[in-house]
């Protein structure tokens, strides 16, 4: 990941460069007291309040043109509590470090989403997931948070301490105040066998409830113009671990997942026309194979190829459906889509602002190469989505406003009701809250 902002123009911008901000000012707190003197600070000069992380969003969840604060100095294990089987985290570790931490002393998360640049605090308040039968997303995994609100009082919540507070939280948008510490359920570290395997759209699809059911883990890829996906299993193994090969591995993940697909993608940019034929031999380039390692090695891989991404969650049930549509739009319509659709799934959760509350999701993904206008595809896939009561990703792309948004998830007004309690003068407002949860 590069910086995300840029100090020599004052501007900020996200990883994938659809989003800019021009702050005020820029805080890097180190302690939780010195945060609470720069909201008090800005409150006094009038200026809003953002927490940026890597800037992996796609939507202007971070943007502002107050005050800025980057947790570069907020990082580190506070405690690892093996007796309760927990790991108290500084809100702006990447969650790279915290895996590799995790797992020199013998521990891991359960579940973790496909890449871990982002740190402990963009992840979870943007709802990041990856793919589970039965283990959901990061947030899922919180125990307890400490938060920092607008008058800079310091709440540490859980399900025993302040548990309103906590279940809106663990995905708060960073519209409730600024997150500086987190605490994540952890177990010991296991093995998870991978089994990456090329298979058709129709027998994925024919098959899917199967293959959520039988799998601790499932995922794929569906390439457009293509009847063809990927799809990946993982299961926890007793061993041995038996990583991907130096050279294999290289050749898989680096050589034809990004250098390749990276020239793929330019070519298809500057020709949309070659994009259909360069899809056929794009996904017929990887081919099946089985890998052995510790979680954070198998669940998430090097992602060098940007993009802009659209999610939504459906009901798990309609998954099917939906994709079918969503197959058939792209082949009767004229877009060339040069990048693949990926597919997940999270068991119901009990956070407010999920979008697995309350109930199974499937999770659909569309992307487009960056600097590609994205606009003509994402509103048809939003269309169809929408159609089947799908839920945003709140760090991607859409169009959602306050309304929808209210009539999806039952627990809105609860959620609203925290903020108005928290930050009734919205010192962590800006634009894109103003749309998505209402003023």
């Amino acid at each position: 990941m590069t910086d995300t902002y840029a100090r020599t123009t004052n501007t900020w911008r996200n990883w994938a460069g659809n989003v800019t901000a021009r702050p005020a000012r820029v805080e890097s707190p180190a302690s939780v007291d010195e945060l609470a003197e720069v909201l008090r600070r800005a409150s006094e000069d009038g200026l809003k309040v953002k927490p940026v992380g890597t800037g992996h969003s796609f939507t202007a969840a971070a943007a502002t043109d107050g005050v800025l604060i980057r947790p570069d100095l907020l990082t580190g294990i506070r405690g690892i509590d093996r007796e309760a089987m927990t790991v108290t985290v500084e809100a702006g570790t990447p969650l790279k470090r915290l895996n590799a931490a995790l797992a020199r002393e013998g521990l891991s998360l359960t579940n973790m989403g496909d890449i871990m640049e982002q740190t402990v605090a963009g992840a979870t308040s943007t709802g990041t997931h990856g793919t589970g039968r039965d283990s959901a997303s990061i947030s899922a995994q919180i125990r307890a948070l400490e938060l920092v609100t607008a008058d800079g009082t310091v709440l540490s919540c859980s399900a025993d301490e302040h548990p309103d507070v906590f279940a809106a939280a663990r995905i708060g948008l960073g519209a409730l105040g600024v997150v500086t510490a987190v605490t994540f359920a952890i177990e010991p570290v296991f093995l998870l066998t991978a089994r990456e395997e090329p298979m058709t759209f129709d027998r994925v699809t024919a098959d899917f409830d199967q293959l959520v059911t039988e799998n601790e883990h499932f995922e794929f890829y569906w390439f457009p113009h293509t009847g063809n996906c990927n799809t990946k299993r993982n299961n926890r193994s007793a061993g041995p671990a038996a990583p991907p090969g130096r050279v294999s591995g290289w050749i898989e993940d680096e050589l034809l997942s990004n250098g390749i697909f990276q020239v793929a993608c330019s070519v298809g940019r500057a020709v949309p026309a070659a994009i259909p034929s360069l899809a056929r031999i794009s996904s017929r380039a990887l081919s099946a194979r089985t890998y052995t390692d510790i979680p954070y090695k198998v669940f998430t891989s090097p992602r060098r190829v940007r993009f802009v991404e659209m999610e939504y969650a459906v009901p798990r049930e309609a998954a099917v459906d939906a994709l079918r549509e969503l197959k058939a739009m792209v082949e009767r319509s004229p877009l060339r889509i040069s990048f693949p659709v990926e597919v997940r799934t999270a068991p119901a959760d009990d956070i407010a602002l999920s979008t697995a509350s309350g109930r199974e999701s499937a999770y659909i993904a569309v992307h487009l190469y960056r600097g590609t206008p994205y606009q003509a595809y994402f509103t048809a896939v939003e269309r169809i989505m929408t159609g089947y009561d799908g839920r945003p990703h709140w760090g991607k792309i859409h169009t959602r406003d306050a309304g929808y948004l209210s009539g999806s998830y039952p627990r809105f007004g609860e959620f609203t009701a925290v903020r108005d309690r928290l930050d009734p003068d919205r010192l962590f407002a800006n634009d894109y809250l103003r749309r998505v949860l209402g003023d």
